[in-house]
C-alpha cells in the first residue's frame, strides 16, 4: 500500500464524519450516499457506450437521452459525445457535488470526465486521464468510480505485470488529481486483514459504501486477460475459468484498511447496500453460481457472508449481472444477461429473498437503474465487447420501463445499433435541478 500524509487522512476522515448524515441523499438507487440529490423527476440518463467495430464512427461515446415525460424529446437522444477510439467503455459516476461524470475504458485505461453542470443536455469532455496505470503503481482496468467527500474512489480489474486479476482500490482528488493505491489483500499479503474462508485472491470489482458503520465493501471479478478474451473461447478454458475471483473484502471506510475477507464463490459482482438506518446489510450476486450473497452485521457486531438465495436455475447459469435495490429496502431486481430476463426478489426478510416476478427484456440484458420512487426502471445490453451475443441476438438498445408494483411496461426504446451508437452499457441519472436551471421547452 502506498503511504498518504497524516494531514490527508484527517482531512479524509474529517469529510467522511461531516457527511455521514446524508446517507438518504440518492436518487438512483445504487448511488453513493454522499452524492447530491435529484429531486423528483430526472430530466435524463446518461449513458457511457462501447464504440462498435462497423457502426457509426466506432467510437466509445456518452449519450444523452431525454428521460422527461413532459419533455418535447421525451425517448431521444439529445446528444452524443464521442470520446476518439475504442477503450472499452464500462462504468461511470459522478463527484459528490455531481459536477462532474467520470467515466473508465478496461482496456486502454483511460479516464474521460465531462462536465454535466454546464450545459445538463450536452455534457462537455473536459479532462482524460492517461496516467492511470503508471501513476497508481501498475493498476489496470478502471471500473467502478465511487464518490466520497472530494474524493473519487476507483476499483482496479487488473494489473500490467500479468494481467490477472490481482489489483488495488485507487483514489483520485475531484479534480482529477491522484492520492494513493491500496492493494487488495492476498494470501501472501493479509495486510491486517482476517482471512475468515479458504480464499484471499486479491481480486477486485465493484465498491460500495456504509458511512454510518464506517464500512466499505469490494467485490471480484476477473482481469484483463479473461475480460478482452472472446466469451465462447474462454468458457472452453478451463484455466481461463479458473481466473475468476471469490471474495469480498470488508474495509475500514476512513483509513482504506482491509479488514476481513470473505469467501463468495463465483465472481460476486455488484454491491447494493440497504438504506434504512438500522438495516446493517447488502447484497451482491455471484455470476458464475447464480447466488444473492448477503453481507451482514451480526449480533455481536460482526461482518458476515451468507448465500441466502439461487437465480434462476443455477445449472443454466443465467449469468447474473446488474442488481438494483429499492429506496425502501424491499426489492431487489437482478438482471440475468445469458436468458435476457429481469427478476423481482422481495427482500423484505433480507435472509430469505424470495422471486416475486419476471420478464423477458431482450435476448440478452446488462445494467437496470432504478429511480427511488421506484416507478420508473431503466435498462441497456452489452456486457463486454467480446463477451456480447453475436448475430441477430447482438441486440443493443437502451429501454425505459414503467413500474407500478404489479408490472414492467415499456415506455420507449431506443435501437442504439440502429441509430449508430454502438453497445449502450451503464446508465447514471440527469437533471437542470441539481444545478438551479430549468428546461428549455
Amino acid at each position: 500500500m502506498i503511504t498518504i500524509p497524516k494531514k490527508l487522512i484527517h482531512f479524509s476522515v474529517a469529510l467522511l464524519l461531516g457527511s455521514a448524515s446524508l446517507s438518504a441523499a440518492a436518487d438512483e438507487t445504487c448511488a453513493s450516499p454522499y452524492m447530491a440529490k435529484i429531486t423528483g423527476q430526472e430530466d435524463f440518463v446518461y449513458i457511457w457506450t462501447l464504440g462498435s467495430e462497423g457502426v457509426g464512427d466506432e467510437q466509445d461515446k456518452l449519450v444523452t437521452v431525454d428521460v422527461n415525460p413532459k419533455s418535447p424529446k421525451y425517448g431521444k437522444v439529445v446528444a452524443s459525445l464521442s470520446v476518439g477510439g475504442r477503450n472499452e467503455a464500462h462504468h461511470s459516476d459522478f463527484t459528490d457535488d455531481r459536477r462532474f461524470l467520470w467515466a473508465g475504458g478496461l482496456d486502454t485505461n483511460k479516464i474521460f470526465i465531462f462536465d454535466v453542470a454546464s450545459d445538463p443536455a450536452k455534457p462537455k469532455l473536459t479532462k482524460t486521464i492517461t496516467d492511470f496505470v503508471a501513476k497508481s503503481g501498475g493498476v489496470v482496468g478502471p471500473h467502478s468510480l465511487y464518490a466520497l467527500p472530494g474524493r473519487m474512489i476507483i476499483t482496479g480489474l487488473s494489473n500490467n505485470k500479468d494481467h490477472g486479476g490481482r489489483t488495488a482500490i485507487v483514489e483520485y482528488s475531484n479534480a482529477g488529481d491522484y492520492i494513493a493505491t491500496y492493494w487488495l489483500p492476498t494470501d501472501s499479503n493479509l495486510q491486517g486483514a482476517i482471512k475468515s474462508g479458504k480464499y484471499a485472491d486479491g481480486y477486485n470489482y465493484d465498491v460500495r459504501v456504509l458511512p454510518r458503520k464506517n464500512l466499505m465493501l469490494t467485490s471480484s471479478f476477473t482481469g484483463w486477460s479473461n475480460y478482452m478474451m472472446d466469451f465462447g473461447k474462454m468458457l472452453a478454458d478451463p484455466e481461463a475459468m479458473k481466473r475468476f475471483g471469490n471474495t469480498v473484502v470488508q474495509w475500514d471506510l476512513h483509513s482504506r484498511q482491509p479488514k476481513k475477507v470473505f469467501d463468495v464463490p463465483g465472481a460476486p459482482l455488484e454491491i447494493r447496500c440497504a438504506w434504512g438506518e438500522s438495516h446493517n446489510y447488502c447484497f451482491t450476486s455471484t455470476a458464475l453460481t447464480s447466488k444473492i450473497w448477503l453481507i451482514h452485521q451480526d449480533d455481536k457486531g460482526e461482518w458476515q457472508a451468507k448465500d441466502v438465495a439461487d437465480i434462476g436455475d443455477p445449472s443454466k447459469i443465467p449469468l447474473p449481472v446488474d442488481i438494483s435495490i429499492s429506496s425502501d429496502d424491499k426489492t431487489l431486481w437482478v438482471n440475468t444477461f445469458m436468458d435476457g430476463m429481469t427478476r423481482r426478489f422481495d427482500i423484505s426478510d433480507p435472509f430469505h429473498p424470495k422471486q416475486v416476478f419476471e420478464k423477458k427484456i431482450a435476448s440478452q440484458v446488462n445494467m437496470v437503474s432504478s429511480s427511488w420512487d421506484g416507478k420508473r426502471l431503466y435498462y441497456t445490453s452489452s456486457l463486454l465487447a467480446n463477451w456480447d451475443k453475436k448475430g441477430a441476438d447482438n441486440e443493443q438498445f437502451f429501454k425505459a420501463y414503467s413500474w407500478d408494483g404489479n408490472k414492467l411496461e415499456e415506455q420507449f426504446s431506443i435501437d442504439f445499433t440502429k441509430e449508430k451508437l454502438g453497445r449502450a452499457h451503464q446508465m447514471r441519472f440527469g437533471a437542470y435541478s441539481l444545478y438551479g436551471k430549468k428546461a428549455d421547452m
